[in-house]
């Protein structure tokens, strides 16, 4: 991806914004409030779709915003704007105070601890601005899509290409006197396309993403990928139902992981709508499964030096040889559960399934027979039950090798007795979101087909 690298201050700068937070948090004090917290955050972005060799969409974003939240006691109210004048500032404070005068008491609301808040903050190098044009992103998404539709003959159609350029500014301060910002960027292209066989269509598309221009994919690589991975699906067949070995390819394999941290989470844990209720300290997977996370990796999409409550966020092991090892906490869940925050108000921060040996072509001579699945439809999973039953579409695999690609199949099971059914885990790891994960190849499921 070429790219002219800007470095430039931004128009709003982050000790402005602190000096914003430091004046609501003053402010929330005066009225009455025993406790405060603030978010201030300013971003802008372009985004450009081309489709068709034409420009679909230009829009420029330019957003900034207030939350505040005061505590009287036990009793809490927030109130946010769009707008940071002083006079809308104060009455958004007055506006938190009033609502929390009429709110019941809750014996678990307030801050985080003021013993957790972080004190360390390390570059993690996430902002790298980009300085780009209307005429430069055309370009860039014309090539995209150029180089989709001229990979093979049955491409007969786009969705586009877009692209996307956004750069922000964030800061919280809360009145155990914490305050904490940082500038971030993300750039991203995508490119979708629909290919025509024997009467049939299949779309399918591709995308790279990174806080750095200069890491992203080449224009015409994700164009080729996304035509690539379209007329692989062409001819696409039904199977009979059946059980099977599946193995999920490492873009769906992140939801299967997510599946995990969402049964973890303290709001399912006190509310009691978790597969995996009270399940620290169990034996989920197998042995050899380590899920870590790591939120000060620089560059990554998800590092952060603290969670939304100022929290220090740390290296953890999720999962220790097979053990979910924490349930995933932020201050509220903690006090309802009797424990302490773990820093994960906001949720995960770049969350790394340990690779396994085998690369892609691998996994597949290790599975030998059965499906690949690499799109998923639909949101069948119960969240209490841990029921799985998704709708699907991948290939069928025969002696190790990709026979042919199939659609308009289920695939069903237990997410609990998925996880236990793990035997192999690729080291095609996928990077472009905050759980790294590669392939992930499951023993046994129930396919439904025709």
């Amino acid at each position: 991806m070429h790219a002219n690298r800007s470095h430039d201050t931004p128009a709003v700068k982050q000790a402005d914004l602190e000096t914003l937070v430091a004046e609501v948090l003053s402010e929330a004090r005066k009225l009455g409030a025993s406790q405060a917290e603030a978010g201030v955050s300013s971003d802008s972005g372009l985004t450009l779709t081309v489709r068709l060799g034409e420009v679909e969409t230009l829009e420029y974003q330019r957003d900034r915003g207030l939350g505040i939240t005061v505590y009287f006691g036990q009793r809490k109210g927030s109130a946010s704007t769009a707008d940071l004048t002083p006079a809308a500032v104060k009455e958004t404070v007055r506006a938190a105070v009033s609502i929390a005068r009429y709110t019941a008491e809750d014996e678990c609301a307030g801050l985080a601890d003021a013993v957790l808040m972080a004190k360390y903050f390390p570059d993690l190098d996430l902002n790298h601005p980009w300085t780009l044009s209307p005429e430069v992103a055309i370009e860039i998404a014309r090539t995209c899509e150029d180089a989709a539709r001229a990979f093979d003959q049955r491409i007969e159609n786009s969705e586009g290409a877009t692209i996307s350029s956004h750069q922000g500014l964030r800061v919280y301060g809360n009145s155990h006197g914490f305050v904490g910002g940082y500038a971030s960027s993300a750039h991203s292209l995508t490119c979708a396309v629909i290919g025509r066989q024997d009467g049939g269509m299949q779309r399918d598309y591709w995308y790279t993403t990174a806080r750095d221009a200069l890491d992203m994919d080449t224009p015409e690589s994700v164009g080729r990928q996304a035509a690539q991975r379209t007329v692989a699906r062409l001819g696409a067949r039904k199977l009979a139902t059946r059980e099977s070995p599946v193995l999920f390819t490492p873009e769906v394999a992140r939801g299967f992981i997510g599946h995990f941290l969402g049964a973890m989470r303290g709001g399912a844990q006190y509310r009691q709508s978790s597969f995996l209720l009270g399940a620290a300290g169990e034996k989920i997977f197998p042995n050899f499964v380590q899920i870590s996370e790591r939120p000060h990796l620089r560059k990554a999409l998800a590092s952060a030096a603290f969670d939304n409550e100022g929290v220090a966020t740390r290296d953890d092991e999720i999962v220790d040889q097979g053990v979910a090892t924490t349930y995933l906490l932020d201050s509220y869940a903690a006090r309802k559960l009797k424990l302490k925050s773990t820093g994960h108000a906001g949720g995960v921060r770049n969350l790394i399934v340990k690779p396994g040996e085998y690369d892609h072509a691998s996994l597949l001579q290790h599975m030998r027979t059965g499906l690949m699945v690499t799109e998923l439809m639909g949101q069948g999973v119960n969240a209490v039950t841990g029921d799985y039953s998704r709708g699907a579409a991948g290939f069928w695999v025969e002696n190790g090798e990709i026979a042919y690609p199939v659609e308009e199949i289920t695939i069903a099971g237990n997410l609990r007795e998925m996880y236990s059914n793990i035997i192999a885990i690729g080291n095609d790891v996928d990077v472009r979101a905050g759980i790294r994960t590669g392939s992930i190849l499951v023993s046994k499921m129930t396919i439904a087909g025709e």
